[in-house]
């Protein structure tokens, strides 16, 4: 098992019916930002898209960015995809409206991380260093 070197990869997605992108950029942005590699999938994607484009572009992570509610589900649908294509290396976490009490169970079911709200993105960019692949140390 290589350790794939270069820049950490993340693929943002909104999926599902929501109209609301802006969250979703200032993430992808911030993410860049940081050095990483983002790919940005747009709005309305299924879980097989988002989950197609991540093992495609060879992602270290698929960050979700839901508001409109269904994010059971679509975690769910994304995390199932994910083992069912064998590629649960691929970490899972997501941010937006979702309601404290849906954390625990979602995190039981694999999402590696959820971020609410009132998270900086400065928050989330050390998350995605800590948890996301540790890049073989490079001398520099």
């Amino acid at each position: 098992m290589g350790v794939a070197a270069g820049p950490i990869r993340v693929v943002v997605a909104k999926p599902g019916l929501d109209g609301h992108d802006r969250g979703a950029k200032v993430i992808a942005r911030a993410l860049r930002d940081a050095g990483m590699e983002v790919i940005y999938t747009g709005l309305h994607q299924t879980p097989e898209q988002i989950v197609g484009t991540a093992i495609q572009e060879d992602a270290d992570a698929i960050g979700l960015s839901i508001l409109s509610g269904a994010h059971n589900t679509l975690f769910a649908a994304v995390i199932d995809l994910l083992k069912e294509r064998e590629a649960e290396d691929i970490l899972v976490f997501g941010g937006g409206i979702i309601p404290e009490e849906d954390i625990p169970p979602l995190k039981e079911k694999g999402v590696a991380e959820i971020f609410t709200p009132g998270a900086t993105t400065v928050s989330i960019v050390e998350w995605v260093r800590e948890n996301v692949r540790q890049p073989a140390a490079s001398g520099g």
